[in-house]
């Protein structure tokens, strides 16, 4: 491909790898007996990873045994939940292991698990500590659990000046339990360094679900890790009733099993709708009257703030970018105080994302804040990122872009209110099971398809996505033992 594409000879650009590989900026392997040229950093880091969890798995566990016969009736009373099997099954194992990995979809009681081994684990005075990829993730996870849960680049206290982290080998966090919540999203390097900060005693909890999109950045933790049979895993699959009610969760199993969801009118309530549009013009326009009346109207959410419309891409007449053109217009007209800046207008109200980490100011990829304020004299704009006030100067706008569409890749680790997604045709290089699996996860109360149903249908069929090359379930696999329950 280099060849061709830089239409050079092919000894040159042999020879220009040669010299990479004998300098070490590029490692040559294989993966599962294919050739490949990895970045050396990528390379180190997932044997690190590799490494730190089985060094991890190997050690005895940091607190005393615990009878499990006698903390699962005392939960059970606490909570006033009675537990299922699986859930028992889980406990149980948690309870004894070093590394877990616990994975599933949603209404499988992945929080009634993960609370109930918290609660017996404090009243043991075992030291936790919580983290998940983003704020609004480590957010819910506070308010599922009750303990604070921290962004992991809060947890692993960034340094500003260098972006890189205070906690690691020589300065451990310190707990006897490291609770990873929303794995999926975290990539090689973010888990490289959480790996780093583990000091060898502690115990490791990792949660995710496997199903959803796989990081932004390079890897597949979770999925490597579950495939690599090298911890115990517990799969949780049995959607309890209270769940089955909604057809949120129905529908997210039906697409993960590979079946089209039901498309048809709804009989009386529900909390998930097909809207057909077969064009992007009739699209847009639809999409646009659910958010600013439809939807406010009937369920009684602020179009603003708690409705989010998810787009499988970027470009194109329904992707993010034009969509929020056409809802910053229709729900949030700038007047005079605004700016102008890298092809966006900024105005009180807007609903805007953070595009990169910013360490100074601590707001990361991904972060949703509202504006407050546009001061043309004082070249500033003021948002607000979870209630705390964070100042742009006009020049730095390019990290903001306006968030009333995003994407369903910057959406993972977020829930919704409502979320209303667009699915035509037009999108078919990005129609995949995971991702529409994962649009449709981000919704708590609704959730919206918008456009074809041939467009659905065959994003449910396609499974085949985009490969990762990574090396780690190779690394871990050599220990792999009777686990993977």
């Amino acid at each position: 491909m280099a060849v061709d594409l830089l239409e050079v000879p092919q000894e040159l650009v042999q020879s220009a790898l040669e010299l990479e590989i004998t300098e070490g900026t590029v490692i040559a392997d294989e993966v599962a007996q294919t050739p490949c040229i990895f970045l050396a950093g990528l390379y180190k880091a997932e044997q690190v990873i590799s490494d730190r969890i089985l060094k991890l798995a190997s050690g005895n566990s940091p607190w005393p045994s615990i009878d499990a016969d006698k903390a699962l009736p005392w939960i059970e009373a606490k909570t006033g939940l009675s537990l299922a099997e699986s859930q028992v099954t889980a406990i149980r194992l948690a309870l004894s292991s070093k590394v877990l990995v616990i994975t599933g979809g949603p209404g499988v009681g992945k929080t009634t698990i993960v609370n109930s081994i918290l609660q017996i684990l404090a009243a043991k005075s075992v030291k936790l500590l919580l983290c998940a990829p983003t704020g609004r993730a480590a957010k819910r996870m506070t308010e599922a659990t009750g303990f604070e849960a921290k962004t992991i680049h809060r947890l692993l206290e960034v340094d500003p000046k260098g972006g890189g982290f205070k906690r690691n080998l020589e300065n451990p966090l310190e707990c006897d339990l490291l609770v990873i919540d929303e794995c999926s999203m975290v990539d090689v390097m973010m888990m490289q360094a959480l790996t780093r900060a583990i000091s060898d005693s502690a115990a490791l909890l990792i949660v995710g679900d496997i199903d959803q999109l796989p990081s932004v950045g390079p890897g597949q933790i979770l999925a490597d890790i579950i495939s690599s049979g090298a911890v115990p895993v517990i799969r949780l699959t049995e959607v309890f009733r209270q769940a089955a009610k909604s057809q949120i969760i129905t529908t997210a199993h039906r697409i993960n099993q590979g079946l089209v969801p039901e498309l048809g009118k709804p009989d009386g309530e529900s909390d998930f709708y097909f809207v057909e549009a077969n064009d992007p013009e009739i699209a847009v326009t639809r999409i646009v009257e659910l958010v600013q009346s439809r939807i406010p109207k009937r369920f009684g959410l602020d179009p603003i703030r708690d409705i989010q419309v998810l787009c499988p891409m970027n470009r194109g007449g329904v992707g993010a970018r034009s969509l929020n053109v056409s809802l910053q217009a229709a729900l949030n007209p700038a007047g005079d105080r605004k700016a102008d800046r890298f092809g966006w207008t900024f105005a009180p109200k807007d609903k805007v994302m953070q595009i990169e980490n910013d360490y100074d100011k601590e707001v990361y990829n991904g972060d949703i804040g509202y504006v407050e304020d546009v001061d043309p004299e004082a070249a500033e704009l003021t948002a607000s990122f979870d209630g705390r006030i964070v100042t742009f100067g006009l020049g730095e706008l390019d990290t903001l872009v306006p968030a009333y569409a995003a994407t369903i890749h910057k959406s993972q680790g977020s829930e919704y209110p409502a979320v209303v997604i667009p699915a035509l045709m037009q999108h078919f290089t990005m129609l995949q099971r995971n991702l529409l699996y994962t649009g449709v996860t981000r919704g708590k109360k609704l959730v919206v398809l918008v456009g074809q149903k041939k467009a659905i249908a065959m994003a449910v069929r396609n499974v085949s996505g985009r490969r990762r090359w990574s090396k780690l379930n190779e690394w871990l696999a050599p220990n792999r033992s009777a686990y993977n329950l």
